[in-house]
């Protein structure tokens, strides 16, 4: 987070390269799209990691099948390697979904007060001036109850095996 407050600040490595090119400068930094690109950053690995694990358990037979059969690569993506790498981008969402939800460190460091996040909500809740502990953990209730609900309809629907693997 750090490194990504030192490109997009104000007098930043990006509006510096912005203002070479004669594009006037962009205030990115205390804004949401700082805490995008900072969380983007962040959780791109995880997702990356999934999907490449699941896309090297993929049937290459079925890829070759399909090219045979006269199926142009766009038709092949959709119909052969999105539905059986579904698990793995369900499982890889879910993955960032879960950790990106305890993360305040970015939106604090990047957004400053105008980026709320459910994490920085459930902290001030407790550690900020507001002292509602009641409301804090109404919200943490309702943040461990959408987690198990997206990890149910994880399992149910999209964390089974395929049909081409059975």
């Amino acid at each position: 987070s750090y490194a990504w407050i030192t490109i997009l600040r104000p007098t930043g490595v990006l509006n510096s390269v912005l203002g070479f090119i004669g594009i006037p400068p962009l205030e990115l930094l205390n804004q949401n799209a700082a805490v995008f690109i900072g969380m983007s950053y962040s959780y791109l690995p995880y997702i990356v990691t999934v999907l490449y694990a699941s896309l090297e358990k993929l049937d290459k037979r079925l890829l070759e099948a399909s090219a045979d059969l006269g199926a142009t690569p766009q038709e092949t993506f959709i119909k052969i390697t999105v539905p059986q790498t579904l698990p793995g981008i369900a499982a890889g969402c879910l993955l960032v979904f879960i950790s990106s939800l305890g993360d305040f460190v970015d939106p604090e460091l990047l957004g400053g007060a105008s980026s709320m996040t459910a994490a920085r909500l459930i902290y001030n809740q407790f550690l900020g001036n507001t002292q509602n502990w009641g409301f804090g953990s109404a919200l943490s209730m309702v943040l461990i109850m959408g987690v198990s609900i997206a990890i149910a309809l994880l399992l149910k629907y999209g964390g089974g095996e395929t049909k081409a693997s059975k």
